[in-house]
């Protein structure tokens, strides 16, 4: 059995009495990152053994971690924040324990894009999750592929390279495009500025931008 557990994306309480058990009682949890897990684990006194599992070692790992489970290892996946396959590790483990007939299942939980769309103001019923564009090549042409969609758009950036994107997305959507941009969501300093595209741009360049943002942009009108 593999479990996927949604953690916190700040505040520590952000994480299911349900999630808490299963952490406790399973053999093995699989982590993204030690140095950040071993902080939520010893806050809720999980002492489950654990290994790193991450974009890096994933494939090296799967097939051993397959093998362990079908002799009855129960394992949990964790990423650093969030939900597991959302923007992180979690998508070859999942298909290849399906591929072996084992069984999987994702707990219900914590994950930065659903507040962000939900607190925007920007409608909710369809949307297109895009999360991060590629660091290089292939972000224009991927951008301009959207440029007739009607469903609200939503995004992962980092900070430093949030008025890259808003640059780029402004001669495809129009300057005048309405925009929620979420920054640090259910951490300390977490605020959402909303506006248009070009009011957001001039924004973010008299305030430096800081933390992770989930960006929120209108679909076309029609």
């Amino acid at each position: 059995m593999i479990y996927l557990i949604p953690t916190p994306i700040g505040n520590l309480e952000d994480i299911t009495l349900r999630a808490l058990r299963i952490l406790k009682e399973v053999d093995l949890i699989l982590v993204e990152d030690t140095r950040v897990s071993i902080k939520l684990l010893k806050h809720y006194d999980i002492t489950t053994p654990y290994e790193s599992f991450h974009m890096h070692n994933e494939h090296q790992k799967v097939s051993k971690i397959i093998k362990q489970i079908k002799v009855g290892l129960t394992v949990a996946l964790i990423s650093d924040a969030g939900t597991p396959g959302i923007s992180d590790p979690g998508f070859l483990l999942v298909r290849t324990a399906l591929e072996a007939k084992l069984e999987v299942q994702c707990l219900p939980g914590p994950t930065a894009l659903i507040p962000g769309l939900v607190q925007s103001g920007i409608p909710t019923d369809r949307f297109v999750f895009e999360g991060f564009l590629p660091p290089k090549k292939g972000r224009k042409s991927r951008l301009e592929s959207m440029a007739l969609e009607t469903k609200t758009l939503v995004f992962y950036e980092s900070p430093h390279k949030l008025i890259k994107l808003l640059d780029e997305m402004i001669p495809i959507f129009g300057g005048d495009r309405n925009i929620a941009i979420a920054r640090e969501i259910s951490k300390l300093y977490e605020s959402t500025y909303r506006g248009s595209l070009k009011a957001a741009k001039f924004y973010f360049q008299e305030n430096s931008p800081k933390g992770e943002f989930v960006i929120v942009v209108e679909g076309l009108k029609k």
